[in-house]
């Protein structure tokens, strides 16, 4: 147990974790033909939840599309170069931004449950930033959960957002912000790593 004189420690991610969530993960383009059990799909979501959002807002909803029937919704609304990938993967989930997250407020927030008449008042269009880039932060944790289960992660952002949110989300709250292939890799699944910029090219010091 630490003391109150002491400074506390955190975690760190040996070289394997390391490579897992970041170095060695790359985005897959073909899956293997096994399925992702529901316990997985649960438990990559029993991750994702906890890292931070503004003033704990959590605005990402996710939608499983696992079945056929679900497929064949979403494939004709992806660009045309997503849809075989997506095709092969056993489970795309679709990624949305609730724009009427503020009324969470005062469970996720409860010393400032005021917070849900300020962000009602903003109405939809003030909320809107606020959600995309939170649910974006979110769907960033996302990705690190499934690779943490051990899935190849497939993000995508070539489709048609409104048409897939009028589709799967037909009472106008959510928006589709990400669609994301997952499964075990296929053959062929990864492309070569491609390059980044050095650190001189963006760090800095102040």
């Amino acid at each position: 147990m630490t003391s109150a004189t002491e400074t506390p420690t955190l975690p760190v991610l040996d070289e394997h974790g390391r490579r897992a969530l970041f170095t060695d993960a790359r985005t897959a383009y073909a899956f293997a033909d096994e399925p992702v059990p529901d316990e997985t799909l649960h438990s990559i979501w029993q991750l994702a939840k906890w890292p931070p959002t503004a003033a704990n807002t959590q605005p990402l909803r996710v939608t499983y599309v696992r079945t056929e029937a679900g497929r064949q919704r979403l494939l004709p609304l992806l660009a045309e170069l997503n849809r075989a990938k997506t095709a092969s993967a056993p489970v795309t989930a679709i990624l949305a931004a609730d724009r009427d997250f503020h009324e969470f407020q005062p469970i996720f927030f409860p010393s400032r449950p005021e917070l849900k008449d300020q962000l009602a008042a903003a109405g939809e269009d003030g909320r809107a930033d606020l959600a995309k880039f939170n649910a974006a932060l979110q769907a960033g944790y996302f990705l690190l959960a499934a690779r943490a289960h051990g899935l190849a992660t497939g993000p995508m952002g070539g489709f048609d957002a409104d048409a897939v949110s009028a589709e799967f989300f037909p009472g106008g709250r959510h928006h589709a912000v990400l669609v994301v292939n997952l499964g075990l890799p296929g053959a062929d699944a990864y492309f070569p790593r491609l390059p980044r910029l050095a650190d001189d090219e963006v760090l800095d010091w102040a």
